[in-house]
């Protein structure tokens, strides 16, 4: 009975948190559009696939936190990758992943979410709601996410039907393979072009030391920085999924 509350809560919390967020995007990007503050923005990559556990407690536990903040989210251009430990097969045009046939799907929807809805504040949501249900062990409930967030499905369901999911997955494949350093794990954070390796949790800390922008968010302000040294490789203290 427990369990079943929290989820409902988490679901109400999730409609409510969207809700919030498409209100405040449209004030983030009024109020940031000056040539320089687009160019100071940090560019934060995240190299994930979709029903890896730390990659879906990461997005849903941590990454949202950026969200929560309109300030922090300003100074931020995200770049989300799914693709993470999958392998592409001799034939070069069909591939397997780490976790199944499953992951594969979900991997390939969102890519097509981000493909469909290019606006971050319409691909993430969608995102979350699915990675909220991997969290859960429900992910076979993933469609449930376009009557949660009112989205039609079809964008997406053509995407995929298509085989043109299946190319952008690929797309996705070249642009993680060809990460310098290779990536090890995921969830693979990157800030700036530089691993944050065993410390992906702290993202925040190196955001704020990479911003150079003139407007500090307060969320930045406030923080103690501590951070590892960028590209320095330690083992990981935060849970990871490793490439095998």
């Amino acid at each position: 009975m427990a369990s079943s509350s929290y989820s409902s809560t988490k679901a109400l919390s999730l409609v409510f948190y969207i809700t919030l967020f498409c209100f405040l995007s449209g004030s983030v990007s009024a109020s940031r559009t000056s040539p320089s503050d687009v160019n100071s923005k940090v560019k934060l990559g995240l190299y994930y696939e979709s029903l890896c556990p730390y990659s879906a407690n990461f997005i849903i536990n941590y990454l949202v936190k950026i969200f929560e903040d309109v300030d922090l989210l300003s100074i931020v251009d995200l770049h989300l990758s799914p693709w993470g430990n999958a392998k592409i097969r001799a034939n070069n045009s069909t591939f397997d992943c780490q976790h199944g046939p499953s992951e594969c799907l979900l991997n390939t929807v969102e890519a097509c979410a981000i493909d469909s809805w290019p606006e971050l504040n319409k691909h993430f949501p969608f995102i979350y709601c699915i990675e909220s249900l991997v969290y859960e062990h429900k992910y076979s409930q993933w469609e449930t996410c376009f009557d949660k967030l009112e989205l039609d499905p079809k964008p997406i369901v053509d995407c995929y039907t298509s085989g043109y999911g299946t190319q952008l997955e690929l797309k996705y494949a070249a642009e993680t393979n060809s990460l310098v350093p290779p990536h090890q794990y995921v969830p693979w954070v990157v800030v700036d072009g530089q691993p944050l390796y065993e410390d992906y949790e702290n993202f925040i800390s190196y955001v704020c030391k990479a911003y150079k922008g003139n407007v500090v968010p307060k969320a930045c302000s406030n923080l103690f920085l501590i951070t590892n040294y960028y590209g320095v490789e330690q083992k990981p203290v935060f849970p990871v999924g490793y490439n095998k």
